[in-house]
């Protein structure tokens, strides 16, 4: 890997896994927030507000690698949103709140939304919420993959934690640069 580079990360995946939390915990700038009330009653059960355009912010790595984050609405309306700024993205960060009444639904669902850049770039995947519902299980979630034929990294993150989400990139990260 080329490093002093500039790397467009995105993050993606259900209402509520931690998105935009995610890039706030670590952003070096103040994040860019496109908050709105949510529309979907089922959204609307669980936030008060919810992304609908994208998360933008930044973070500088130990080598001067600077990170461009960016995070996806999570609600089915704005699903185009993944396709926009995933462009010129090198990697894909997947959250899935596990506390969600179907997460591996919501893993395959998201796989399937970045199908496409998913054949030419890598991902990796964060169960959130593991604290409110530890099932499924990772393995549960590495099974999901397997029977997709995909192989990428899967941890529990807590998105409110600086020491996981950084983990997230680097995992992610080490996977652009020996795949």
């Amino acid at each position: 890997m080329d490093y002093n580079q500039k790397i467009k990360v995105v993050f993606t995946g259900s209402v509520g896994a931690g998105k935009t939390t995610a890039i706030e915990t670590i952003s070096e700038i103040d994040p860019i927030r496109t908050e709105a009330k949510p529309s979907e009653a089922s959204v609307l059960n669980r936030k008060s507000s919810t992304t609908v355009a994208m998360d933008y912010g930044e973070l500088t790595l130990e080598d001067d690698t600077k990170l461009y984050l960016y995070g996806t609405p999570g609600q089915r309306r704005f699903d185009f949103m993944s396709h926009i700024l995933t462009k010129g993205a090198l990697g894909l960060v997947i959250l899935i709140d596990n506390s969600h009444h179907t997460p591996l639904e919501e893993l395959d669902y998201y796989l399937n939304l970045n199908a496409e850049f998913l054949l030419n770039n890598p991902a990796v995947i964060g169960i959130t919420h593991y604290d409110e519902a530890i099932q499924p299980s990772v393995d549960d979630y590495y099974g999901v993959l397997k029977e997709r034929g995909d192989a990428w990294p899967i941890i529990h993150a807590d998105a409110r934690k600086p020491e996981d989400v950084t983990l997230l990139l680097h995992l992610l990260l080490a996977t652009l640069e020996y795949s």
